[in-house]
């Protein structure tokens, strides 16, 4: 029988009082959303806690996407199917919408969060490669004020990140540039399943058609979500072309860290890191054409 260990049950109804109610509890305490990672993880006593903080209340506060001119905010409640059916999101950042209909099912995207996916900070999550992909930086309160972090410094480890005890991740800021393009792609067992490899990537277009800047995150292929900052310094200023993405796959495959697993050997994982770098990349360079 899977049961979790006893624990105390509050629910917060504001930004401030769940800053409050971890101030006074630390790390005996945990906040739960969509709980869809959390809870099983209590059940098998991976993870025990004595008090969850419920925090759904506050998706009235946290739960939206605001479309600037120069970027994207997103608020940390906002839900995955929120995320899969906005129009506005899927023209600024297309990779968003490939993502999420490869996500789980629709039971956990109903009620799942984009800052739950970011906080259980897992090395195959979608929304982490999304995340790094996109240079997206994340904004963490305490009683003390806010700060801005970048993902390289979020994710701090395995299941690790930058939030404190007694802070909370209340929103994803993703900065937008002209004649740019996403895409992400994932190779699963089965549908909805974790990623056995994925990808995604970001192209930014000069007016002449050279790739002004690109990044490429890559998930489940080592301890952390992983951007490659040598496949953006071999990418800019190139003619997008077979060479240019042959030549990112090949870094992407030398530069990641699988290991042999259920899922496939570290040999199969590196061609796949290779293979969905060049796809993503393929993929976001049209989309920035049109």
């Amino acid at each position: 029988m899977q049961v979790p260990a006893p624990f105390e049950y509050e629910r917060a109804t504001s930004v401030d009082q769940a800053i409050g109610l971890l101030e006074r509890l630390g790390s005996s305490a945990r906040l739960v959303a969509g709980g869809h990672s959390l809870l099983p993880m209590m059940k098998l006593r991976l993870a025990n806690f004595e008090y969850l903080i419920d925090i759904n209340p506050l998706h009235d506060q946290l739960g939206y996407i605001r479309v600037g001119g120069d970027e994207v905010r997103i608020g940390a409640l906002t839900r995955h199917r929120e995320l899969l059916e906005s129009d506005e999101l899927a023209s600024a950042f297309p990779i968003f919408r490939d993502a999420e209909r490869v996500i789980a099912d629709p039971v956990v995207r109903n009620r799942g969060t984009l800052g739950g996916s970011l906080c259980q900070a897992d090395p195959s999550e979608d929304l982490s490669a999304v995340c790094t992909t996109l240079d997206a930086h994340c904004v963490i309160r305490g009683s003390r004020g806010e700060r801005v972090v970048s993902m390289e410094e979020f994710h701090v480890g395995p299941y690790e990140t930058a939030v404190g005890d007694d802070e909370i991740l209340i929103e994803i800021r993703v900065p937008r540039r002209p004649r740019s393009g996403s895409a992400y792609s994932k190779v699963e067992r089965r549908a909805g399943d974790w990623a056995v490899v994925s990808a995604g990537a970001s192209v930014w277009l000069g007016e002449d058609g050279t790739i002004a800047d690109a990044r490429v995150g890559l998930a489940a292929v080592g301890p952390n979500t992983t951007g490659i900052p040598e496949i953006s310094e071999t990418l800019r200023g190139q003619a997008p072309d077979e060479r240019v993405y042959e030549r990112a796959g090949e870094i992407a495959a030398r530069s990641c860290d699988p290991v042999t697993d259920q899922r496939g050997s570290e040999e199969y994982k590196r061609h796949l890191a290779d293979e969905l770098t060049r796809r993503t990349l393929r993929k976001a360079v049209e989309r920035a054409r049109s």
